[in-house]
């Protein structure tokens, strides 16, 4: 039984619902009458609980739909928003930024998120550039291209972390288990941008996502122009995992996890798939950072770290089900 429209609905109201509780969760629960006469507990409200809790939203939501358009564009169950390399090249360009000491902004970038966004960009120009080269536009070749590509920038990062301190070796480190631990709405706003880009461009080429799933050949015959529609999206895509990953560092596994659950409920359509994922996603993430920032408090855990735990067993499920059918 697919829940259609009135599922997405549904996901909606639960989406509301998180954002106006969560943000009073945390090592200790505040009310409401605490932020109206408490100056500290107002301060902690507005410029720490609710920007974390947008944010994690935010950023769930884009990995989810990345994962969607990767699984969608690459026809691969398996593919997440990390297949072709973007965050690991993101991961690359932040600690090269951390390993220099660089500090200070650029256009109102901070210097490590404008490190990950080159890092993420030069990762996605590079699968391009040696998929033209060995002349494969097809899925599963960009497939491949993605995975040694991400395996170069990850040999990159180790020598990175292999050369630094101990002090930037352990700031690197901790960059790559992920997390949403902002202060104030700029984090969020840096990330706004690619987001919403994105989103606009994947939307605009819903229909070719679509068509994908039949085949290139399918695809060509009604009327999709295959290498540029792939392409697109593979890019709007990869420019959200880059914002995403310039700010939170790489969370993984969501992407792979939300379009899995969401598609034997709503069903392959795209035009009700896309916003159920992206709803998902968000309160997925948000419950996840919540869950992260209680369990050993008044310490924290990642939420990468989370992320992790739940999409390893996951991965295994989904493999051991398709190897039975």
């Amino acid at each position: 039984m697919r829940l259609g429209w009135p599922g997405v609905s549904i996901l909606f109201a639960l989406s509301i619902i998180s954002l106006a509780v969560l943000p009073f969760i945390g090592m200790e629960t505040i009310g409401i009458t605490q932020i109206s006469g408490d100056d500290l507990q107002r301060e902690i409200f507005f410029s720490i609980r609710l920007p974390r809790v947008l944010t994690a939203f935010t950023a769930g939501a884009a990995l989810a739909l990345c994962g969607l358009v990767f699984q969608g564009v690459l026809r691969n169950p398996l593919a997440d928003p990390f297949t072709l390399g973007v965050a690991s090249g993101a991961s690359c360009g932040a600690a090269l930024m951390i390993l220099t000491g660089a500090a200070g902004v650029i256009s109102g970038i901070p210097v490590t998120v404008f490190g990950a966004l080159c890092g993420a960009a030069l990762s996605f120009l590079l699968v391009m550039a040696f998929s033209g080269a060995v002349r494969t536009v097809s899925s599963n070749g960009i497939l491949l291209v993605g995975i040694a590509v991400s395996f170069f920038f990850s040999s990159v990062l180790m020598f990175s972390q292999y050369i630094s301190s101990m002090r930037d070796s352990f700031r690197i480190v901790r960059w790559l288990m992920g997390g949403v631990e902002v202060f104030g709405y700029g984090p969020l706003f840096t990330m706004l941008p690619f987001v919403i880009t994105g989103v606009i461009l994947i939307i605009a080429n819903i229909a070719a996502l679509d068509h994908f799933l039949t085949g290139d050949d399918i695809a060509q015959t009604r009327g999709v122009r295959v290498r540029f529609s792939r392409i697109l999206l593979l890019g709007a895509a990869s420019l959200m995992v880059g914002g995403i990953v310039s700010v939170c560092g790489p969370i993984g596994f969501v992407g792979l996890m939300i379009p899995h659950f969401c598609r034997p409920v709503f069903g392959a359509g795209h035009k009700i798939l896309l916003p159920a994922c992206l709803l998902a996603g968000g309160i997925f993430l948000t419950l996840c950072d919540t869950f992260a920032r209680t369990l050993i408090a008044p310490a924290e855990i990642p939420v990468g770290v989370i992320t992790a735990l739940l999409g390893a067993p996951f991965l295994l499920w989904v493999l051991i089900r398709q190897e039975s059918r």
